[in-house]
């Protein structure tokens, strides 16, 4: 694109994201000299963002391939790995500046990126908490819907805003407004907008996200570009249905879920249904307010915590509920599962007795992390239930479960293969990114819409399909 008396300014580049659904990383330039960094994340399963395959590449793989002197500022969209997780790496390559992100961002990150050092770097805690200060020495929280001046170091500007994105807690589509060198250019500043993760309306605990007034330029997520998720009225008497169909063998329910957000959203829902169907029976020989819902991860625990301390950002339902005496997110029926050893404990509990519950693990797509035990000893298990409530990369254990359980397939955990007796389910309605229909709604709701669209952060189905929606609406599509 391009704006300018310059061919090329502003121009932006895309080092991750653009074919796939993890490792979102754009750089908008406004000169040679400057420019800045939209998120910095983490590949997941066999995505690159040349297309080669992460897997098997070690941590080379995520090496920073690209120039960062001239990067003056990162800013983040939101703590999920897929967009922070290669800060370390970034770092490493000489990146030096700061990192702007919304204020509940920048109380979640630290925990998030502590986690993901410890897990995929060292296991060293010294290492992890020199890496944690520095993180947080380069931190700056920015109020939503506050403009923020970029130093660029020469006579172009870039100026910053954050805006709710409803995807999860601290989430931001960023607005930037890029001031070029030609103040006599028909267009001397050009609006960029990069979406980040925008969630669906009315989902739990967040306000839904409000379109921008305009936009020049639109980098837009399309995750489910090529579907729709159900409401949530649905969605929630579907998790209703399918714990009680499961339960009435008195079999596990396992639901692998990311530690941040989806996590949050569940407890929430959870809550809501013992609340409303406290008496009625959830399965064979036990009612809902006798099922247990066992959370066994560290990282859900410690975000969930900061969630509650953050209770000021929760939607106008949600600090209702608070206000009747309800705990939303601790109640009565939860147990927490802390240690290690108390976690294979109870893996092994649940395998010898059969126990009736709800087991909400991390991580979501099934690549690490305490669901994979869980999944080792249960998925052979036609008495368990496997639901995923959200998106399952390719090349993910999670991706192989959905798509060969239903047929009594097998899935590769760890080098060794599983068969899969356990019945599987898909609840779309629960998942944390728009769908089609509120992607489209984004566009149309601006009062002045983009002449140019790229669509990343989407399978190439995905994007094909919204693109064809989007065609009404903008004169140029890119899908990369």
């Amino acid at each position: 694109m391009s704006y300018s008396e310059s061919p090329s300014y502003p121009s932006i580049i895309h080092h991750g994201g653009a074919t796939g659904v993890t490792g979102s990383c754009h750089e908008l330039r406004s000169s040679e000299r400057a420019g800045i960094l939209i998120d910095c994340g983490l590949f997941q399963g066999e995505e690159r963002p040349d297309g080669r395959n992460a897997g098997g590449r070690g941590i080379e793989a995520l090496e920073i391939d690209f120039p960062v002197e001239h990067i003056k500022a990162l800013v983040l969209t939101h703590a999920h790995i897929d967009h922070a997780g290669r800060i370390p790496w970034l770092f490493a390559a000489g990146y030096k500046g700061p990192i702007y992100c919304s204020e509940p961002t920048a109380l979640i990150l630290p925990i998030m990126l502590r986690d993901a050092f410890e897990v995929g770097i060292s296991d060293s805690r010294y290492l992890a908490s020199e890496y944690i200060k520095e993180l947080e020495r380069r931190l700056i929280p920015v109020p939503y819907k506050t403009w923020r001046a970029i130093p660029t170091g020469d006579d172009t500007a870039i100026s910053i805003r954050l805006v709710r994105a409803g995807h999860i807690l601290g989430s931001a589509y960023l607005q930037c407004k890029v001031r070029l060198r030609s103040s006599a250019s028909k267009r001397a500043t050009v609006h960029v907008v990069f979406s980040g993760d925008l969630g669906a309306p009315y989902a739990p605990i967040l306000p839904a996200p409000k379109s921008p007034y305009r936009a020049d330029v639109l980098v837009l997520e399309s995750t489910y570009g090529d579907r729709l998720h159900e409401g949530r009225k649905d969605r929630r008497k579907r998790l209703l249905g399918v714990i009680e169909s499961a339960l009435k063998d008195r079999g596990t329910v396992l639901i692998p879920a990311f530690a941040l957000g989806r996590t949050q959203e569940l407890l929430y829902e959870l809550e809501g249904l013992i609340r409303a169907h406290r008496r009625r029976r959830a399965g064979a020989g036990i009612r809902w307010d006798e099922l247990e819902i066992v959370l066994d991860s560290p990282l859900a625990t410690e975000i969930t915590q900061a969630y509650r301390e953050l209770s000021s950002f929760w939607d106008a339902e949600a600090l209702r509920r608070v206000r009747y005496g309800r705990h939303p997110l601790a109640f009565e029926q939860l147990t927490v599962v802390q240690s290690h050893a108390d976690h294979l404990n109870t893996v092994g509990y649940l395998k010898r007795t059969g126990r009736p519950c709800v087991v909400i693990a991390a991580s979501g797509m099934c690549t690490g992390g305490r669901i994979v035990n869980y999944l080792k000893e249960l998925v052979g298990d036609e008495k368990t239930d496997v639901v995923f409530i959200g998106y399952q990369a390719a090349g993910t254990p999670g991706r192989a479960i959905q798509r060969y359980g239903p047929s009594g397939g097998y899935v590769e955990i760890d080098g060794k293969r599983y068969t899969i007796r356990a019945r599987i389910h898909t609840i779309s309605g629960y998942s944390a990114h728009a769908d089609q229909r509120n992607l489209v709604a984004f566009v149309r709701r601006m009062r002045r819409r983009p002449s140019e669209i790229r669509l990343v952060h989407g399978e190439a189905g995905a994007r094909a399909s919204l693109s064809r929606k989007l065609r009404r609406l903008s004169s140029s599509i890119f899908t990369s």
